[in-house]
């Protein structure tokens, strides 16, 4: 554990390092927006709940590493007045609440951009600032299915399958805050003026789907799940089993691509550029996958360009040959978990601390970040130190 009076600003090495983040704690999208505003080097302060909320999942959640813990009473005009204190020299406020929730608490954009007006402040929610859902809970999948991103999931033609909460919260929705903020910021360098930055997980995932909308206006999507080019439709983009009950991922799109699959399989093909082909093709990997387990498969194709790669398990990706080489996944207090990305040639980015309790850092984050009087929050209960 870090001890008192650790925490200094500007520890980060990546390309963020200087920005100061306002973290509003939140679940799912918002802190893993945090997390990689963090991992590429700024300064994140997080303000939890005293106790934190629900979804605390302490020193094994990885969604919170990186930047300190706060722990802060926004029902106290104290802690109200000690946000604001932070956000007076910050350059980003993130909060993940139901719209309207945090103007009741005096901390709304109006608020905050009267203390500073460079803030940029991002604001993470399912459906959004406005409209006539924008109050009304919400999950992943919920967003997802109205997008009409969802009808289309999966090669199951009598249901849609779901990928986790991966296409929503983090795809439409973190990735575009961030992608909102880092504009946002980029702007405010210039024009000297913050701004609010709207990212619902509605309009990301919309956003997202941009090729199925090109397949949908050239004709060749029928919206019916297994029909088309990308969703296992073609028996040269699909998932075939193996002798050991695993799975190959099969892409070989592109003619040159098939060429060297067909080459490698060992099995006579038809002309795929026939559909009356294509379940002859379909039924001849089903039966030729089958005869060798994955591990053999995944020698067959190792380094080719046919586009074959093995589906590997959560547990073995690490483990992963390419991705060991890269170091895509790192382990930290015991905990495996993926690196910062995208990389950087000069400015590399970083793990920053260990997942933090809520309140963890209370004392330290407040003096490093120059507040007055942290004592007499922590005596008022305005602050919690955990």
């Amino acid at each position: 554990m870090i001890g008192p009076m650790t925490y200094e600003l500007g520890q980060g090495t990546g390309p963020l390092r200087g920005v100061k983040v306002v973290e509003v704690a939140g679940i799912g999208p918002g802190p893993h927006a945090c997390m990689l505003l963090a991992d590429l080097g700024a300064d994140v302060i997080r303000i939890d709940r005293p106790g934190g909320g629900i979804m605390s999942l302490g020193d094994k959640d990885v969604l919170n590493r990186g930047r300190p813990s706060v722990a802060l009473d926004l029902k106290h005009p104290d802690a109200v007045a000690t946000v604001l204190d932070l956000v007076e020299q910050a350059d980003v406020l993130v909060e993940g609440m139901r719209p309207g929730t945090l103007e009741r608490l005096g901390l709304g954009p109006a608020e905050c951009h009267a203390r500073n007006p460079r803030l940029v402040y991002g604001r993470m929610t399912g459906w959004g600032q406005d409209g006539p859902w924008s109050h009304v809970a919400g999950h992943d999948m919920n967003y997802i299915a109205t997008t009409g991103a969802l009808h289309g999931l999966g090669q199951d033609r009598a249901r849609p399958h779901f990928p986790g909460n991966l296409l929503g919260d983090f795809g439409g929705g973190s990735t575009y805050l961030v992608i909102g903020v880092l504009a946002a910021l980029l702007e405010a360098r210039t024009s000297g003026r913050g701004q609010v930055v709207d990212a619902a997980i509605v309009d990301g995932t919309a956003h997202l789907n941009a090729m199925a909308w090109t397949f949908a206006a050239l004709g060749v999507a029928s919206g019916e799940r297994r029909s088309g080019l990308l969703d296992g439709g073609t028996p040269w983009y699909d998932l075939y089993e193996t002798a050991d009950g695993q799975h190959m991922s099969v892409g070989a799109l592109e003619p040159q691509f098939w060429a060297e699959l067909v080459a490698r399989i060992g099995v006579d093909l038809p002309d795929r550029d026939d559909p009356a082909n294509h379940t002859t093709i379909r039924g001849a990997l089903v039966r030729r996958f089958a005869e060798k387990t994955q591990a053999e498969w995944s020698e067959v194709f190792d380094g080719t360009d046919a586009c074959v790669a093995a589906v590997v398990p959560l547990a073995d990706a690490p483990r992963h040959p390419h991705l060991a080489a890269r170091g895509t996944y790192v382990e930290r207090d015991g905990v495996t978990q993926p690196a910062p990305a995208p990389r950087f040639s000069r400015t590399g980015a970083e793990l920053g601390r260990a997942p933090a309790r809520p309140g963890e850092h209370t004392r330290e984050a407040l003096v490093a970040w120059g507040v007055d009087g942290v004592d007499a929050l922590l005596d008022s209960g305005a602050a919690v130190q955990a």
